[in-house]
């Protein structure tokens, strides 16, 4: 029998592009792991689909995960189909526009290749413990990092 993976995540960015942040919180039984990263410039649909893949990339053997995060944008291109289309369309959307982040998505791609898991929505508004700590770590890598930024800044003049 598998092991039963419970992943929340979330990304977060100040600015639209802007410095963003995402976090990941794996639950297997009692045992939790979080884990968080920055990037210096992003948006927040990149921050979002990292927090996936850095999640589900920390799984270190094949298990039965449960995805849940208040991102639309990546629940949706997995469950409505997006995603497939996508691929099929050469990267193009239905409005026949390139679809944006498609390094990110391929990524993905090959994570799911391995792994057959729902992708499940919660609300943005849902408060629950784990959604509120979740969705404070990418708030903490912006604010320590942009900490970094300012001193590293403020030493050298």
């Amino acid at each position: 029998m598998k092991k039963k993976i419970i992943i929340y995540t979330d990304g977060a960015c100040s600015g639209n592009p802007g410095k963003g942040g995402w976090g990941a919180l794996l639950m297997y039984g009692s045992s939790v792991r979080e884990i968080s990263g920055y990037s210096p410039a992003t948006t927040n649909n990149r921050m979002e689909l990292s927090a996936a893949i850095e999640a589900l990339e920390a799984l270190k053997e094949p298990c039965e995960v449960h995805l849940y995060s208040d991102s639309s944008y990546l629940v949706n291109a997995i469950n409505e189909g997006w995603l497939k289309r996508w691929t099929a369309n050469n990267w193009q959307t239905a409005a026949k526009k390139k679809v944006e982040n498609i390094d990110l998505w391929q990524k993905i791609l090959t994570l799911l290749e391995c792994r057959r898991l729902p992708f499940i929505k919660l609300r943005a508004t849902a408060t629950t413990l784990t959604t509120i700590a979740v969705t404070s770590w990418p708030v903490r890598q912006l604010k320590t990092n942009l900490n970094q930024l300012q001193y590293a800044k403020e030493s050298r003049t």
